[in-house]
This record gives C-alpha cells, sequence and structure tokens, in this order.
C-alpha cells in the first residue's frame, strides 16, 4: 500500500482503519476515538473554510493542552492550509512579531482575548463546535500537494527576532515513512505528547502515533516534572521528550530498579543524552529500548538516530559521555566539513535529503546557512544544497557523536536559543550599555542562562520584569548580574571564558 501523499492522510487512514475500536487522544481525563477526534477536526475545518474561503492560506493555532487544540491542528491540514502554532504562554509581543511575520489568514484559539491582528478573522473552539450541535456535513479533506507547507515553526534568530521554518508535506511524509513501524505500535500503545505544539517535536508525536493507531496521551506541565509518576498513572507504554526530564526524576528520587515497567520504548531528543543519564533510566525500565533522535527543525524533526543495545554492559563508551547521534534517516546524505570547508572525519555536520526544508520563511535567513553558499541573483536553495547544522560532529565506530556548537546557539531543556536574540532584547533595555548572554551549567550539569550587563541605573529585578514581556520563560536568563564594565580579551572581544569562570557555580 503507497503512503498518504500529505500529512493529514496519515491520521485519515488511521480514523479509516480503528473508527471506534481505538482511542486517539487523551487529555485531562477527556477520550477521543480515533472517529470521534475525526469527526470534530471536520467541523473545525467546515468552519476554518466558512471563514477563509475554499483556500485558506495560513492558519494559526493559538491554543494550550486541550482536545480542541489537538483536533484544530489536524482540522487546519485537512482544509490544506498550513499550520502556524502558537503559544499562549509566551509573551504577547513575540506572539505578534511571529502573527505578522507569517502573514495568518485565520487565527483559531480556544484562550478568551487572544491577540488577534487587526483584519484577520478568528475561530474561536468553543464548547457549541465541540459538541456539533446543528453542524452541517464536514467539508471532504483537500489534499495538499507535496510542495505545499504543512507546518511553520518560529525558532530563535541570532538578530533578535524569530525565524520562521516552513516543512513541507514531502519533507514530513518522508519523516513518517522512515519512522512508521520504528516503534512495534499496537493497539496497547499508549505514546506521550510531552513536547508543546511550537515545538517541532510534537509533529513527532501527533502523527507517529495517529499514523500507527496509537492512543496520544497528553500529560498537563504540572505531570511532565514528575515523569516516573506520569508514566505509571497514565500507563504509557512510549516516551518521548528532552534528557532534562530525566534530571527532574533524578532530583526527586524516583529513578528506582523497576519504577517503570509499562515503557516498552523510551526516545530522547532535543539535546544531548549523558549516557549517565540513560543507564540511570534504563535501570527504571528495563523492559523499555531507549533510542536517541538528533536533527534541527530545519531537517524535520529529526535526521540521525541510534538506539542503544539492550544489554547497558554492551553500550558505547564515548569521550564526552553522551551517547552518540547514530547515522542519519534513510535518503538523507550527510557532509562532516573543517573550519576550511574540507571533508573530513570531526567538523561541521551538513546534510540534505527529501526531509531538509525549503529554506527560511524570510529568504533574508538563508544566508550562511547552506552549501556551497548561496549567490546574489541565483536560483536561491536547490535540492543540491546542504542545510549546514551548526553542529559540530565526529565519526566513531560508524556512528556520529555530537561534539557541541560551532556558534552561540544553545540547547536549554531542548528549546533551541540564540545567544544573540537574547543579547539584542538586553541592550534594548533602558540604561543598559552592554550585554553578553551565556550557558552555564547548574548543579546538576544542565545549562541554563545567565545575563551580564553594564550601564547606568541596571536594576537586576527591573532588567528581568522587563523581559517578561519580551521573551518566553526558555528564553530568560536565570540570573542578570550587573559589572561596571564586561572583561575584555587581548583582541579586545568580551572575554567569554572569565565571564564563565565568574558566573560558574
Amino acid at each position: 500500500m503507497s503512503e498518504p501523499r500529505d500529512v493529514y492522510g496519515w491520521f485519515a487512514r488511521s480514523a479509516a482503519r480503528y473508527g471506534d475500536e481505538r482511542t486517539a487522544l487523551e487529555i485531562g481525563g477527556e477520550t477521543l476515538t480515533y472517529r470521534e477526534l475525526d469527526a470534530l477536526a471536520g467541523r473545525i475545518a467546515g468552519r476554518i473554510l466558512e471563514r477563509t474561503g475554499p483556500k485558506p492560506g495560513r492558519v494559526g493555532l493559538f491554543a494550550g493542552r486541550s482536545a480542541a487544540a489537538y483536533a484544530g491542528y489536524l482540522a487546519v491540514l485537512r482544509t490544506g492550509a498550513t499550520v502556524v502554532p502558537l503559544n499562549p504562554e509566551h509573551p504577547a509581543a513575540r506572539t505578534a512579531a511571529i502573527v505578522e511575520a507569517a502573514g495568518l489568514d485565520l487565527l483559531v484559539t480556544d484562550v478568551p482575548g487572544a491577540p488577534v491582528p487587526p483584519g484577520v478573522p478568528e475561530l474561536a473552539l468553543d464548547a457549541a463546535l465541540r459538541d456539533g450541535n446543528g453542524a452541517d456535513a464536514p467539508p471532504e479533506a483537500r489534499e495538499a500537494a507535496p510542495d505545499d507547507i504543512a507546518y511553520i515553526v518560529f525558532t530563535s534568530g541570532s538578530t533578535g527576532s524569530p525565524k520562521g521554518v516552513p516543512v513541507l508535506h514531502r519533507n514530513l511524509g518522508a519523516y513518517l515513512t522512515t519512522m512508521a513501524g520504528r516503534y512495534g505500535i499496537d493497539a496497547d500503545s499508549r505514546m506521550s505528547s510531552a513536547f508543546d505544539l511550537t515545538f517541532d517535536g510534537s509533529v513527532h508525536d501527533l502523527f507517529v502515533a495517529w499514523a500507527e493507531g496509537a492512543t496520544l496521551v497528553v500529560p498537563s506541565g504540572a505531570q511532565l516534572l514528575s515523569p516516573v509518576a506520569t508514566v505509571n498513572n497514565l500507563r504509557l507504554t512510549h516516551w518521548f521528550s528532552v534528557p532534562s526530564l530525566i534530571s527532574f526524576a533524578q532530583r526527586l528520587g524516583t529513578l528506582k530498579p523497576g519504577s517503570m515497567p509499562t515503557l516498552r520504548w523510551s526516545v530522547f531528543g532535543g539535546e544531548a543524552l549523558p549516557l549517565a543519564a540513560a543507564r540511570a533510566w534504563k535501570t527504571a525500565a528495563p523492559h523499555s529500548a531507549i533510542e536517541v533522535l538528533y536533527g534541527p527543525t530545519e531537517l524535520t524533526i529529526s535526521c540521525t538516530g541510534h538506539r542503544l543495545p539492550d544489554a547497558p554492559e554492551a553500550w558505547p563508551a564515548t569521550p564526552n559521555g553522551i551517547v552518540p547521534i547514530g547515522a542519519c534517516h534513510p535518503g538523507a546524505e550527510h557532509l562532516i566539513l573543517d573550519e576550511d570547508g574540507h571533508p573530513c572525519d570531526q567538523g561541521e555536520l551538513l546534510v540534505r535529503g527529501p526531509q531538509r526544508f525549503p529554506g527560511y520563511l524570510d529568504p533574508a535567513h538563508d544566508a550562511g546557512r547552506f552549501h556551497p553558499p548561496l549567490e546574489d541573483g541565483g536560483a536561491g536553495v536547490t535540492e543540491e544544497h546542504w542545510y549546514r547544522t551548526g553542529d559540530r560532529v565526529a565519526r566513531q565506530d560508524g556512528v556520529l557523536l555530537h561534539l557541541g556548537r560551532t556558534d552561540h546557539q544553545v540547547k536549554v531543556r531542548g528549546h533551541r536559543i540564540e545567544l544573540g536574540e537574547v543579547t539584542a532584547v538586553l541592550r534594548d533595555l533602558a540604561g543598559v550599555r552592554e550585554a553578553y548572554v551565556l550557558a552555564v551549567p547548574d548543579a546538576h550539569g544542565s545549562p541554563e542562562l545567565h545575563a551580564v550587563v553594564s550601564g547606568s541605573d541596571c536594576d537586576p529585578r527591573r532588567l528581568s520584569a522587563q523581559l517578561t514581556d519580551r521573551l518566553p520563560l526558555y528564553m530568560r536568563p536565570r540570573r542578570i548580574s550587573v559589572l561596571d564594565s564586561l572583561p575584555l580579551n587581548a583582541n579586545g572581544k568580551i572575554d567569554h571564558g572569565a565571564l564563565l569562570a565568574e558566573l560558574s557555580p
């Protein structure tokens, strides 16, 4: 049987197969079968088309962890439109910037008082829509073309503004083809949904589960802070999260031998997985396979994977104590270049293939991100261009090891952060003359952001309060220090090492 041509087709195939036989979504004590979720998505799709006409372009989804939000995601795809997920917990100014950059035709929301821009209609996911009272027959799904954009995720940008990453239906289709059958999903499979919809890991959660007929189980934000209790209380068989959540479980003292007996698969991505953390998790979930997925948003969720052997004594020893990121998914090609642009075994990782995105929403962001370099007035990004990940890797025993970054990008609890964006926002605050942001390991070795500023009347509490309206929580420095001036090295640049030594615990 051929694979679906667009993303919605992967869900629709399961809805036709399983109907009311299997549960598609469980959230907050509420459950929806595949038929019920399909029907709800159909009703929302009908309302979308009433407001946009027969061919909507880009639809913002401003919603939290609710059944309506997940049905709304499906509904947008059912109409053939592009999903632009927006997080209600992010500052209004940042959301407004994303909305403007995305060029929305409609905003779908379950949040009262959503930031609807002038001229953009709004669709409220209200109770009447949920109940379907008096609803017309849902519209037929409009199949999107392979080169249509499925979703746009906005990532941190070094210039101070978020960057839009459009992912095509063919990009995600290639990914789902790779993942189909990978995790032994059956009628009893219960898969976690740990990521917010603005994080592309959530797309893995949704469609790997729904493509194979699993139940997608959505924990609350509070539940995620207690992973072991969440796995057991929700009877999860499949877990996917950032490795940082292992640290939360370790701090709680809950990673006891055999404490997660239901887990069959544990997948981690978004940041490096220390071998020590993997061993602690394996001890608590002895029946679970452990896999690492690696890949930037631009390469559609993940482009490499590494599955650890079942027996921990057979796990690899790595120089940095980090689980390898493995080998590329089928169809993807990789290249490693040194600082002079020559192929080598240790340097920057470049990737191309069917999962590589077509280029940023704003083409100005493409500069410097592709190899060979883009030429002014040329054809732009072609299939032959390699995406420069900015990640340093090395080959060891046939797999790739992640060694860090070539730039000032960091990962904090799986979120990709350009330190330049945080720095730019700080420098824009009243009284700040100089600012520098760096990632400092906390007492448990996990990175957190610290900022150092100088200037007139720089009160850390005032600056922190002002950042609340400018940056989402994960991008705000945990600590702001004020110095008369920032230390410089012999070349006249800010001395990163001196600041790191001063700020480290």
